[in-house]
């Protein structure tokens, strides 16, 4: 009954249409019209990822991941302009992620599973989604997304005032987008060049890649084929980046 009610305030507040095609363009039309400035989805983010702290158990400051992360990101709290903040889940999943107000969460599995060089490549690849401004679309497409489906916010080619279910609706739908394969490999690049620029390891990249696709054929097989879905495959990445490090002299 609730998808019901939705559909019809969709239906309100869209142009009349005669089939479920012309349907489908209008709310597609909808969406895009909804105009989402950059600084509104980094506001979003940030009060989103906040919620997000409030559900899931964030390391406290002594905690001994909190501190190995903070020593290996410590030269590392401002990248390209952007400031970072930097928290641990204490979750078992192998996960990570960043987004466009410059919050990264690392989960307690990837540490457990990573050294500390791979950690940080990892950061480099998230933090190269939010570079290269992914992370900001992949943002807006949730909340214009979530604002179609509130009846267009506050009217036409504006966000309304968000509930925090409908910030937790909007984050849990950037999380669950998937970036091209594009875009995964450019920022795979980036993290390569973030790692060289500062001295680091870049064949961590390469070794992070092999760990991930052993891993998701193990017990947590299903999280990890579902973070590298849409990712390009594990060995064609990891090749890339040797091939990239020899020819910098980085690796034979």
């Amino acid at each position: 009954m609730k998808k019901l009610i939705i559909l019809f305030c969709m239906m309100g507040s869209l142009p009349v249409v005669s089939n479920a095609q012309g349907l489908g363009q209008a709310v597609a039309d909808a969406i895009g019209s909804v105009t989402i400035s950059n600084e509104q989805v980094a506001q979003y983010s940030k009060q989103a990822v906040q919620q997000m702290d409030a559900k899931n158990p964030v390391a406290g400051a002594n905690d001994p991941y909190t501190q190995r992360l903070n020593r290996i990101v410590g030269p590392f709290r401002t990248i390209d302009g952007i400031p970072i903040n930097y928290k641990v889940y204490a979750v078992k999943d192998v996960n990570a992620f960043a987004t466009a107000d410059g919050s990264v969460r690392v989960f307690k599995g990837l540490m457990d599973l990573m050294s500390d060089d791979e950690v940080l490549a990892v950061i480099g690849h998230e933090i190269g989604h939010v570079i290269n401004q992914d992370s900001r679309d992949a943002m807006k497409s949730a909340l214009r997304r979530s604002a179609v489906r509130n009846a267009l916010g506050a009217g036409p080619g504006a966000i309304g005032r968000l509930s925090r279910s409908q910030l937790g609706d909007v984050f849990d739908g950037f999380l669950g987008a998937k970036f091209s394969r594009d875009q995964e490999s450019q920022a795979d690049d980036y993290s390569y060049d973030f790692l060289k620029r500062n001295g680091k390891n870049v064949i961590a990249l390469a070794t992070s890649f092999e760990k991930l696709a052993k891993l998701s054929g193990g017990s947590q097989g299903g999280k990890v084929a579902e973070l590298m879905s849409s990712h390009p495959d594990s060995k064609a990445r990891s090749e890339r980046i040797y091939e990239r490090a020899r020819r910098d002299g980085l690796a034979r």
